[in-house]
């Protein structure tokens, strides 16, 4: 009898763990904590220390940072230098500025295999092209296409997060930024832990936990940048950084 309560118990907790990770269906569900990286990316002097791969050009103007490659000539990563830890809250506003054609990523949790940092003079140098950094020897990270209308795959629009290094498509299921809108969208990735959730808006778009399994253990912290395929002109501003808040936090 003590023993089937045991049991009953267990899977009161168990349940009840899964309703507290699963009912985070909104922003408003995951609390910020302290505030670790702001950047308003409104002039020159804000990215300064930012590391351009491939043949993407900044432009900046009213508060935004332009980003595109001149005559279309080749896909591109921005890097934000700092190294963010395993769990997080980022933000950031873009708006398209030539809907015909364009892919945004995200990439995060960047880091050498062996705890290396991204840009560790023994690797080889990176041009942005794309299999530098879902299939490199050296790093990993996850990443995600936010908006998605290649030339190469016109209106995709279903968002993707995979994991790299292997390039694994572990989630696509909710489309991202419209193909042809025009809109300022804010965008908010959250990574808590093996959790990784993103969102448009308010509009949840990717919802996956890592069970640090199936392929290879759970990434933690790291660097992010952003990926513009070579047909893309977006604009971007207010990337903002956070640490995630969790229930003994709000206890103290």
């Amino acid at each position: 009898m003590k023993t089937q309560i045991i049991e009953f118990l267990m899977l009161d907790i168990i349940f009840l763990a899964a309703i507290n990770i699963y009912a985070q269906n909104s922003i408003d569900d995951f609390k910020k904590g302290e505030l670790i990286y702001q950047n308003s990316l409104a002039s020159k002097a804000d990215v300064d220390d930012w590391i351009m791969e491939g043949t993407g050009v900044i432009d900046f103007k009213d508060g935004w940072m332009y980003m595109y490659s001149p005559n279309e000539e080749f896909h591109h990563v921005f890097w934000c230098p700092k190294d963010f830890p395993g769990s997080f809250i980022a933000e950031w506003e873009v708006q398209n500025q030539k809907t015909d054609a364009g892919l945004c990523i995200i990439f995060f949790s960047a880091k050498g295999n062996n705890g290396e940092d991204i840009f560790d003079p023994s690797f080889p140098k990176r041009d942005g092209t794309f299999s530098q950094y879902t299939k490199s020897k050296y790093f990993n990270n996850y990443h995600i296409s936010y908006y998605a209308n290649g030339r190469d795959d016109p209106g995709r629009e279903i968002s993707h997060l995979r994991k790299n290094s292997g390039f694994h498509l572990v989630q696509e299921k909710e489309p991202g930024i419209p193909v042809k809108s025009t809109a300022i969208h804010k965008m908010t990735l959250i990574k808590d832990g093996a959790r990784i959730v993103m969102f448009v808006d308010e509009r949840k778009i990717i919802d996956w936990t890592d069970d640090g399994k199936k392929y290879g253990p759970v990434l933690d912290g790291g660097k992010i940048g952003f990926r513009q395929m070579k047909w893309t002109h977006f604009r971007y501003r207010n990337f903002k950084v956070w640490a995630i808040k969790n229930y003994k936090d709000e206890k103290k």
